[in-house]
């Protein structure tokens, strides 16, 4: 069975960038949030503008699962029982779905480095 992946917005910066190491993840069983589109569309308005960052949210609407209120729940007390790596709400949310889902967490954030789950990439 194929490995599915999460792609939180460290990774989707990554794969647009053209990072090499993230071609392998570009293609296959993917998911993210719309929170994480929101950031990646706010890193692409101000580097690439409006037209191209509208474009690529557009197509990565399809990757995007919903949030529960058991996972933002899940994700608080995540966030609260890591509350020294000062990791971000998205963040929490993205790792808690991504073991939910039975998908591996992927990024490049040093928070998240050693942590269960995770597909780190730099």
């Amino acid at each position: 069975m194929e490995t599915a992946y999460f792609l939180d917005t460290y990774a989707l910066i990554e794969i647009v960038k053209k990072n090499k190491n993230y071609e392998p993840y570009k293609k296959g069983n993917l998911i993210t949030t719309k929170l994480n589109l929101m950031e990646f569309h706010y890193f692409l308005l101000r580097t690439v503008g409006k037209s191209e960052a509208d474009v690529k949210y557009n197509r990565l609407l399809s990757l995007t699962t919903e949030i529960s209120d058991e996972t933002i729940k899940k994700a608080n007390e995540f966030k609260l029982f890591h509350k020294k790596r000062k990791l971000s709400y998205i963040d929490c949310l993205g790792y808690i779905i991504a073991r939910i889902s039975g998908s591996k967490f992927l990024t490049g954030d040093n928070q998240f480095k050693d942590l269960q789950n995770v597909e780190f990439v730099k």
